[in-house]
């Protein structure tokens, strides 16, 4: 134990990342990548800025990928501001409204990066249970916070708000309310995000990740959206120069691309629709998706077991340890090739723990 770190770091049990296993081997379903690559423009523009100009510092302020994005989603530049992720986002939100003692409010469960942040700040979290079909929590609306996270398709659940729901709390809520968007991309129909609201709502901050829809994880951008006020307030806490510029430059360029975008999530919607209903038919509770992945629940019956025989087989899925969770398994929707080879394993490892269970006589299938 260090002496010298704040008590509530030594405290802090630090957000755990999915697994990312190194051989590359494995069919990974396991963190939401997306399953094709980003639009060829991001990868000509990115070796064109491969150069001599890497010495230099990037832009402070990001001010080119603010203008295309603002022109993108129908804003200014000043209510857009850049970051190394969504997660730097979140972090320089809750430096900036959360101080010791101070309240955030979110249904769980949900991402567990929000508890961390919290932590750090020394904050007070207020959790609430969402009702069964994944709607708000009436409770939500009352509470007096600093801070209302609403991830927005949820995770690990992907379920959807719709708008009208977020605008009635943000009309309910004292303080900021962040709606997390990094999975909306994904959501079919109009109207279902939250940004065309930020013009109503001075408290209101959308963010908006490139990690999942354009393919770029790797390179780590997100966007906050929000009133000039806010967006000014949260440069204050930014890094110098939170974004390099090859993720400048990528970022530019897959919006200036967003056809390509577009086309990927459409093939990742097919897919979802198909691995639903598989995993319907053989027994698993999923809940309506509107992300890039499913939860897919056995009621009742931990699912640690199934997990693990997965990953010996070489197939990574999410699977959260904690209450309320231990019966589902969070999966990326992959390639129809990968989601074909996480059925068939599924059925051939449920198979084999029925006739094990048949030959000790109904023993059942050891879950470890």
């Amino acid at each position: 134990m260090c002496p010298y770190l704040r008590e509530n770091i030594t405290a802090l049990e630090g957000y755990i990342p999915g697994e990312q296993p190194r051989n590359g081997a494995a069919i990974k379903l396991n963190t939401n990548e997306n399953p094709y690559p980003p639009s060829p423009r991001v990868r000509k523009a990115l070796r064109k800025a491969t150069n001599r100009n890497l010495r230099l510092y990037p832009e402070p302020l990001s001010d080119s990928l603010r203008a295309l994005a603002a022109s993108a989603y129908g804003v200014a530049p000043e209510n857009v501001l850049a970051g190394n992720g969504s997660d730097e986002l979140l972090s320089i939100l809750v430096r900036c409204f959360v101080g010791p003692g101070d309240r955030v409010a979110y249904p769980v469960p949900t991402y567990t990066l929000y508890d961390t942040l919290i932590a750090i700040q020394q904050g007070e979290k207020v959790t609430l249970d969402y009702l069964p079909d994944f709607s708000l929590p009436e409770m939500l609306y009352a509470q007096q916070s600093a801070v209302t996270f609403v991830c927005n398709p949820n995770s690990p659940s992907g379920t959807l708000v719709g708008r009208a729901e977020l605008e009635r709390l943000a009309r309910s809520v004292a303080g900021i309310l962040v709606v997390d968007e990094a999975y909306i991309d994904f959501a079919e129909g109009e109207g279902v995000s939250a940004l065309p609201l930020i013009r109503d709502f001075a408290n209101l901050v959308v963010l908006r990740s490139f990690s999942k829809s354009f393919s770029l994880a790797g390179l780590r951008i997100g966007l906050a959206f929000a009133a000039e006020e806010i967006i000014a307030g949260m440069m204050k806490v930014k890094d110098s120069y939170n974004l390099n510029r090859l993720s400048l430059v990528a970022a530019c360029a897959a919006l200036q691309d967003r056809a390509w975008m577009a086309r990927n999530v459409a093939r990742i919607q097919q897919s979802r629709k198909q691995l639903t209903k598989a995993l319907t038919k053989m027994g698993f509770q999923v809940y309506p998706s509107q992300a890039n992945f499913v939860m897919a629940r056995r009621a009742g019956q931990n699912l640690k077991w199934l997990y693990e025989a997965l990953r010996r087989r070489g197939i990574l899925v999410r699977y959260f340890d904690a209450l309320g969770l231990q019966d589902s398994f969070r999966i990326s929707v992959g390639t129809p090739r990968e989601v074909s080879v996480l059925l068939r394993e599924i059925r051939a490892i449920e198979k084999e723990a029925k006739d094990g269970a048949d030959k000790s006589h109904g023993a059942g299938p050891h879950r470890p």
